[in-house]
């Protein structure tokens, strides 16, 4: 595992249980792989979804002693003032963008792809949806922030995404990503997209994790982002 962009493995998939007409993407958090989200997203499966939990690969992480660890960019701090790894979540987008247009090749179109996260993948999820060029059926952005947030709105004036849903979930009580700093990034998306389309939805007591109830809120927004089409 030499930390580069080879050096993580395929990507945990939940296929569609009848022909993939849409898909989601989800990234999951520091230290993690997809293979608990792709279990969680199996639990909810909408039977013409397809699931795509990548792994991040492996490098060392400012944030825990630069201990090497699956990480989408490195970390200095979670907090609103904490220097940012501006160049690595770049470099990390881009490779998210080529994963979306790996599905389009795939037959999927864009318009037809959620992308999604928890925590540091939240936050990748949210940074690519505002700068790509790819048209998005919406974000799920789990307990999670927005990287870079300084360079919008310049960052995010060529996006195809003015418009898109956006669905924020994030624990009251999470001790990592603290949930103001959730509730400022729900803030600071109105000013960047079409407010009227921005979810931000809180859970009592919830700690730096998901619940059974936010797993019932991300279930109804893919279902009504994603609705299933006719095969005509």
């Amino acid at each position: 595992m030499c930390g580069n962009n080879m050096s993580a493995p395929l990507p945990a998939i939940v296929p569609a249980a009848r022909k993939a007409t849409a898909a989601v993407i989800f990234l999951h958090g520091l230290g993690d792989t997809g293979h608990g989200w792709a279990e969680a997203f199996a639990g909810i499966r909408i039977p013409h979804v397809k699931y795509i939990c990548p792994h991040a690969p492996t490098q060392p992480v400012s944030l825990n002693m630069r201990m090497s660890m699956p990480s989408w960019f490195d970390i200095y701090g979670l907090n609103p003032d904490a220097e940012e790894d501006a160049s690595g979540i770049r470099r990390a987008s881009e490779n998210i963008k080529a994963l979306i247009d790996q599905e389009v090749k795939n037959g999927i179109p864009s318009h037809r792809i959620i992308l999604g996260g928890f925590s540091q993948g939240g936050a990748l999820s949210l940074y690519t949806a505002l700068t790509t060029q790819q048209k998005l059926a919406g974000v799920v952005a789990l307990s999670c922030w927005l990287p870079l947030r300084n360079s919008f709105p310049q960052a995010s004036a060529n996006s195809a995404n003015k418009d898109m849903h956006v669905l924020q979930c994030h624990g009251d009580a999470d001790p990592l990503v603290p949930f103001l700093f959730g509730s400022q990034t729900a803030e600071k998306m109105k000013s960047l997209i079409n407010p009227a389309n921005i979810t931000f939805k809180s859970y009592r007591g919830l700690p730096h994790s998901a619940c059974p109830e936010e797993m019932v809120d991300v279930k109804r927004f893919i279902e009504k982002q994603l609705p299933p089409i006719s095969d005509l």
